[in-house]
């Protein structure tokens, strides 16, 4: 039997007034995924454990079939994506470029800046501060910090989309002492760097917001989770445009499918997805499937782009999968998360 798993990240929403009480789900239009609830079975899934932060590292974790309180922190998790091996005393960052303005934390993407631009912010961090630990481009505003410092997996750090619109110094890495006021200064001193970058100068001649800090957190040293193929006796595969999820598949030995246009953002390749996925059904047992652009559009507030992206994972992924699995194996088996 085959096993796909569709992981609309972000899709579930609360019923909004914008919509008269409905949520985003029960707006779009998705006439496959009421296909399923009506064929199938729909239920709850706790993917958060008790006492466990809400989050994709912990969330996808849990999807996949491992226990996420295994995991030492986010940055670690996307490491292997950006082609990183961590040593022993290695602790990884996940570096966000955002906009700061008056103080404040204005974009946690610094209005999606380009991986291209990135990578070029992301050398002349090296130049400048490659003496405290090594700067790494990924994706995006996603990006990799990695210094050699067991301590500092031990500090406690803020996620920057939960602190929008927040004074940025309050919410800094805690508890003071000598390794957070390193990791602190680093972000303050940023700043110096990157505002007058001709990358941001260039931006902001096009209107955009520039990418003039740098955001430090999800720290952590290399986990053990598990092996997929050996604790479930079958072969797995993943497809998702997002560096995190790449990362927990590569430490719990599901092959990463890469699939050209996935770009975990609304314009995202959703054809390309659905037939990767099903050419890669010919040669696995269970594949994943991840889509991050509803979960952008939630936390950009953009409701219209929300339930576009549901539609299209309903009308372009879940239509194909539906009309090409029977032909892969006729005794398949669909998921459906938000």
């Amino acid at each position: 039997m085959k096993y796909v798993i569709v992981i609309a990240d972000g899709m579930a929403d609360e019923p909004l007034e914008q919509l008269n009480g409905k949520t985003p789900v029960v707006e779009a239009n998705t006439p496959n995924m009421d296909f399923i609830a009506k064929n199938g079975y729909t239920g709850l899934a706790k993917n958060v454990p008790d006492g466990m932060t809400p989050g994709s590292d912990v969330a996808n974790t849990s999807i996949m079939g491992f226990d996420p309180s295994m995991l030492k922190g986010r940055g670690p998790l996307e490491a292997p994506s950006v082609g990183v091996s961590l040593g022993d005393n290695d602790v990884a960052f996940r570096l966000n470029f955002i906009n700061v303005k008056d103080g404040k934390i204005n974009d946690f993407t610094a209005d999606h800046i380009s991986s291209e631009e990135a990578a070029e912010l992301i050398e002349a961090l090296n130049e400048s501060f490659g003496d405290l630990g090594t700067f790494y481009p990924g994706v995006s505003y996603r990006n990799l910090f990695v210094i050699e410092d067991l301590e500092m997996e031990e500090l406690k750090s803020t996620p920057p989309h939960d602190v929008v619109g927040q004074c940025a110094e309050e919410h800094y890495l805690k508890p003071d002492n000598e390794k957070s006021q390193l990791i602190n200064q680093l972000m303050r001193d940023s700043t110096e760097v990157l505002e007058n970058h001709p990358v941001n100068q260039k931006r902001i001649k096009e209107g955009k917001l520039p990418a003039n800090m740098i955001w430090l957190w999800g720290q952590g040293a290399k986990p053990v989770i598990g092996n997929f193929p050996e604790k479930y006796n079958m072969s797995g595969a993943t497809i998702t445009g997002v560096d995190l999820l790449k990362g927990i598949s590569t430490y719990i030995d599901l092959d990463v499918i890469e699939v050209p246009g996935a770009t975990a953002y609304f314009d995202t390749n959703y054809e390309n997805k659905v037939n990767y996925a099903l050419e890669s059904l010919k040669t696995h047992d269970v594949q994943f499937i991840h889509i991050e652009a509803p979960d952008e559009a939630g936390h950009e507030g953009n409701l219209p782009e929300k339930i576009r992206a549901i539609e299209n994972i309903d009308s372009i992924i879940l239509e194909k999968l539906l009309k090409e699995l029977p032909e892969i194996d006729p005794e398949y088996t669909i998921a459906v998360l938000p």
